[in-house]
């Protein structure tokens, strides 16, 4: 059995949890009060039963209390343990790779991926992301510009892009 720890942060838009695994690579990091769903995509990724999470300290607790202090280029560096197949880690990675500050709509990134009939499936990738903020599914914005899909909720997706947009550069 896996034993993953699990440490609450607060943060200005709630608690957060961050479940990294025994090398302190994060597994997952979601908002507290969207528990049941990072539940569920522990289960998916690691099989349901097959793991416990302990209470302790994780690594990357201070890179994203840096984040929310203005530095937000910190999440860039922590260490993740992508896990999900291999399309969605490609989903994944290219997601970290827009800059603070900005956003990008699917089918954008669907292209920079080299798959620009694939915005949809960029849509269902980012959607099973466990890494929010810290992959920054976020940054991503509907066709016409409109805030879409954010399991923290949309307001929460305001805020950070908000965020980002004000600190970029200042980290």
């Amino acid at each position: 059995m896996l034993s993953l720890t699990v440490q609450r942060i607060a943060t200005p838009l709630g608690d957060m949890l961050l479940v990294a695994d025994p090398e302190n690579a994060l597994r997952a990091a979601e908002f507290a009060d969207c528990e049941e769903r990072l539940g569920r995509l522990l289960d998916r990724r690691l099989g349901a039963g097959r793991y416990r999470l302990e209470s302790g300290p994780v690594s990357g607790a201070a890179a994203l209390d840096a984040y929310f202090t203005g530095d937000v280029g910190a999440i860039d560096e922590m260490e993740v343990c992508y896990g999900g197949t291999p399309f969605q880690q490609e989903v994944w990675r290219a997601l970290r790779g827009i800059a603070p500050g900005r956003a990008l709509t699917y089918s954008g990134l669907a292209t920079a991926i080299g798959r620009p009939s694939a915005p949809r499936a960029v849509g269902h990738a980012n959607g099973a992301n466990p890494f929010s903020i810290v992959v920054p599914c976020h940054r991503l914005i509907g066709a016409n510009g409109d805030l879409t899909g954010y399991a923290g909720g949309i307001a929460r997706k305001r805020w950070l892009l908000d965020h980002e947009a004000k600190c970029a550069g200042s980290g």
